[in-house]
């Protein structure tokens, strides 16, 4: 079967997340009126299901195809919901000679929103990334469900689940609101039903289910909604390339293709896993063996890799996309790996979201640190191959290590500063430079105040940068505390350390400002000055950017918009410095009058400026 993206879905893999009285399986669980994509198709998972004849009886809806799989306990259903078609349930009868008929119960739903009210993030939100079971424990009733695989939690054991879940962020959005985050990107809440390490979340068995440790489904659309009331977005973070070993379907796999490497898995066979050549994507000259490996690699060995090629598969992923962005009102998607399944795939499943949903954002991990590399994957980028992603925002890594390079070398004619220069000078190779997603550390990454030596200074050049460059900024929970993973730089448990004060008896308590160091409150509060200030700084959000090269051990970039005018300066010098304005006076600035953004001082711009160590931001705005 092709898969028809053409304002057109091929939904509803009926892969029964709702275990009812006969044992159908069925995913997704409804879907909605007057959508876009309106071609469904359900998958059907029950013993010998392939053996019975499908029938419905409901206005407006219209089985068009039935599929069988390999697999005798699957079918596929192809559906036609009318646009004119009425909200409400109906039965799915399926009969088979001699037999008891089964029945399912499915859901038309009616839409609480309009598409095209379903706002994505842009360069005017700031983000704040979390790992949910590290931040917050509202709930320890639900720490430990016995039903499930790992039933150890043991906050001493980094790679233990710690007890956090989505109650403990949905009770602490005033905190991140008041931070001045726009948006929350919580890393996967599905179920992750894997025997160990399984917090992360990025292993899912059930692509319909909430994992009961972080809680319910209830709770996440209760997220949504307390984020929506307050203005702010929800991100969802999803993962197209592959599912946790653990998944239910795989003890009985629908088609011999479903996973790359099948053959070798069903033989028990030590599975090939990527090469990582993420290059093979772009390479004119990539061999096809180096590609294959890449893409059909699995990730790692205990996480299947799926066959986008496989239609039915395809489907599957598109659909259940849309779902939770229906379900929840998404306020964009981050997609995991994404260079990692097959991009004519990817290409698809983007332009599926965006027909249906023409303001949505999606952000793709592309972990790269050329630029060009990363612009390939931005939709509106002219490729030599003719690829078109229809992907809104990739993030932008070779941003984040120029960054980090340019604070930790020392001042030469090509080291030092000169890296965020030249770094920002190929913003030529960017469709859209502010949709790129720009960030200092992540779930990934070592914290960046690790990764700059635990320099206060260089840190806050670092983040002040980060929130005034033309890019949408992401936060790492924690950073505004200075959180750090020296102790093991890159040990992923240690860089997803619980937040303090995110469960109870904790000495210190991020949330109430109770015993953080005179040095942690500083850095916060800088933060949070600079983060409130973006919200409403049309100069951050649609200025244009002006830099001059380094001189001096300074680093000097403005951002215009109308009448306000932001000057952030970072000093590397380890004292002050007097500045002669003349060589800014393109700017026209004479006269203005400038207030620091951290002290409130002010200036009116004449002949020189005296700057201190470290980072200085200006503003003409009052």
């Amino acid at each position: 079967m092709n898969i028809k993206l053409n304002y057109k879905l091929i939904v509803c893999f009926l892969f029964i997340t709702n275990i009812q009285a006969q044992g159908l399986r069925v995913e997704p669980p409804n879907w909605w009126v007057g959508m876009e994509l309106n071609e469904i198709q359900l998958m059907v998972y029950a013993e010998n299901i392939s053996s019975y004849q499908p029938e419905i009886k409901y206005k407006g809806v219209k089985i068009n195809t039935i599929h069988k799989a390999d697999s005798p306990n699957y079918l596929f259903i192809d559906l036609q919901i009318s646009n004119a078609v009425k909200a409400g349930k109906f039965k799915i009868n399926f009969k088979k000679k001699g037999t008891k008929n089964l029945r399912f119960e499915y859901e038309i739903k009616s839409r609480e929103k309009p598409a095209r009210e379903i706002q994505g993030f842009n360069s005017s939100d700031a983000i704040y990334l979390i790992t949910p079971d590290r931040f917050a424990n509202a709930n320890p009733k639900n720490d430990v469900i016995e039903s499930l695989l790992e039933t150890k939690i043991d906050r001493n054991d980094d790679y233990a689940r710690h007890g956090g879940d989505i109650e403990g962020i949905t009770q602490h959005l005033d905190y991140i609101q008041d931070m001045g985050f726009t948006a929350v990107w919580p890393s996967p809440l599905l179920e992750n039903n894997m025997k160990s390490a399984s917090y992360h979340g990025y292993a899912i068995t059930d692509f319909y289910k909430v994992d009961p440790r972080f809680g319910t489904l209830s709770e996440y659309k209760n997220l949504a909604k307390k984020l929506q009331q307050k203005n702010m977005r929800l991100i969802m973070d999803m993962v197209a390339n592959h599912c946790g070993s653990e998944h239910w379907w795989m003890k009985d796999l629908p088609f011999s293709n479903w996973l790359n490497y099948q053959e070798e898995f069903e033989a028990g066979e030590k599975m090939p896993t990527s090469n990582h050549r993420r290059t093979t994507n772009q390479d004119r000259y990539a061999s096809k063996y180096d590609a294959a490996e890449m893409q059909k690699g699995w990730f790692v060995q205990t996480m299947p890799d799926l066959n986008q090629q496989n239609p039915f598969m395809a489907t599957y992923i598109i659909q259940n996309s849309i779902w939770w962005i229906e379900t929840l009102h998404l306020g964009g998607i981050r997609q995991d790996t994404y260079p990692y399944p097959d991009k004519h795939f990817m290409a698809d499943w983007a332009k599926a979201i965006m027909t249906e949903y023409p303001n949505f954002s999606i952000v793709g991990e592309e972990w790269s640190y050329n630029p060009l590399l990363v612009a390939y994957w931005q939709d509106g980028h002219q490729n030599y191959d003719g690829y078109r992603s229809y992907l809104k925002s990739t993030m932008d890594f070779p941003m984040q290590q120029n960054i980090v390079d340019a604070l930790n070398e020392d001042e030469s004619w090509d080291n030092g500063l000169v890296k965020i220069y030249e770094g920002l000078a190929n913003d030529f190779a960017y469709n859209s430079p502010k949709d790129i997603m720009i960030f200092a550390d992540n779930h990934d990454k070592s914290r960046i105040y690790t990764q700059l030596n635990e320099d206060v200074e260089k840190t806050k050049m670092a983040m002040g940068l980060l929130l005034t460059l033309p890019r949408i900024p992401q936060v790492y929970y924690g950073t505004e505390i200075l959180m750090n993973d020296t102790e093991k730089p890159g040990d992923h448990g240690l860089i997803r350390t619980d937040f303090p004060g995110g469960w109870l008896g904790d000495e210190v308590d991020v949330f109430k400002n109770e015993a953080l160091t005179e040095t942690q409150m500083d850095f916060k509060d800088f933060l949070k000055t600079i983060l409130n200030y973006r919200k409403n700084s049309t100069a951050i959000h649609d200025g244009k950017t002006i830099h001059f090269a380094p001189f001096e051990g300074l680093y000097v970039l403005f951002r215009q918009h109308e009448n306000e005018t932001l000057m952030l300066v970072l000093n590397k010098n380890e004292t002050s410095k007097t500045v002669d304005l003349n060589r800014f006076k393109e700017l026209d600035l004479n006269g203005k009058e400038f207030i620091n953004l951290h002290t409130d001082n002010s200036f009116i711009w004449s002949e020189e400026l005296q700057l201190k160590h470290g980072i200085s931001i200006f503003t003409t705005k009052k």
